[in-house]
C-alpha cells in the first residue's frame, strides 16, 4: 500500500494505537484486543523488547485484511526506521524530529510522522516531507496550540500523542487534527483484553461523533 493510502487510512480510522508490551505476547494481545475494537492502525513502539519481530508477525498475520495497519513507533533515528521497514512497517511514528529519519522514509515510500513540540518544528517536518505532524505531548501542549498552529499553517495534517481518551478525542478532531494516538488510555492500567477492546469502541465512536 503507498504511502498515500496509508495516510488517507489513518484519516479514516480517526485512531492510532499506540502499543507498549513488556513482551512480545503482550504486545500482540494488545494489538488484537484494539483491532477488535476497531482501531486497525496499529503504532508497534520500539520500547517493546523484540519490537521488529512483532511488527513482522502482526503484518504477517494480517496480510490479507486491507482494513489493518501495522506501523511501528518511538523510533528515534534511520536506522529503527529501515529495521521497521524491513519488518512490514506501513508508517513510522517519531516522537521528535529527525531529518535522517524522514528523507529514508521518503526514499521507501513510506508515511512518516515525526513529532514536535514547536511552530518551527512543524515546518521542518513539513519541509523535509512529513505525512503527518505528531503533536506530543498532547497533555502539555493542548488542544489550543492545535488552533494556533492552523493559524498560520491551517495545511498542517496534526495527530496529538499523550493526554488522549475517550472523553477527548472528538475534540481534538473538532480542533482541527487529523486523527489521534491513543496510549495509556487506551492499553494501560492493567486492561484486560475486552477492556481494551472496549476501550477501543469508544474511541472510535467518539471520533466518529466529531466528525
Amino acid at each position: 500500500m503507498d504511502k498515500i493510502d496509508v495516510v488517507k487510512k489513518i484519516q479514516d480510522i480517526g485512531v492510532v494505537a499506540v502499543i507498549r508490551g513488556k513482551d512480545a505476547a503482550e504486545a500482540i494481545a494488545m494489538s488484537d484486543a484494539c483491532i477488535r475494537g476497531g482501531v486497525t492502525a496499529i503504532e508497534l513502539a520500539f520500547t517493546t523488547p523484540r519490537a521488529h519481530e512483532v511488527i513482522a508477525e502482526l503484518s504477517k498475520k494480517y496480510a490479507g485484511n486491507s482494513d489493518v495497519l501495522i506501523g511501528a513507533g518511538t523510533v528515534l533515528d534511520a536506522v529503527t526506521a529501515r529495521i521497521a521497514i524491513l519488518s512490514g512497517a506501513q508508517f513510522v511514528v517519531s516522537p521528535a524530529f529527525d531529518l535522517e529519519t524522514v528523507k529514508l522514509c521518503n526514499r521507501y515510500r513510506i508515511a512518516v510522522m515525526p513529532g514536535t513540540t514547536t511552530l518551527n518544528g512543524v515546518l521542518a517536518a513539513l519541509e523535509s516531507g512529513a505525512d503527518v505532524i505528531k503533536i506530543f505531548p498532547g497533555e502539555i501542549l493542548g488542544m489550543k496550540a492545535v488552533k494556533a498552529i492552523h493559524g498560520p499553517i491551517p495545511q498542517a495534517p496534526l495527530m496529538p500523542t499523550g493526554g488522549v481518551n475517550a472523553e477527548n478525542a472528538g475534540e481534538w478532531i473538532k480542533a482541527g487534527c487529523i486523527a489521534v494516538g491513543a496510549g495509556g488510555a487506551l492499553t494501560g492500567g492493567g486492561k484486560t483484553a475486552e477492556e481494551i477492546t472496549a476501550a477501543a469502541k469508544k474511541f472510535i465512536a467518539s471520533v466518529a461523533a466529531a466528525r
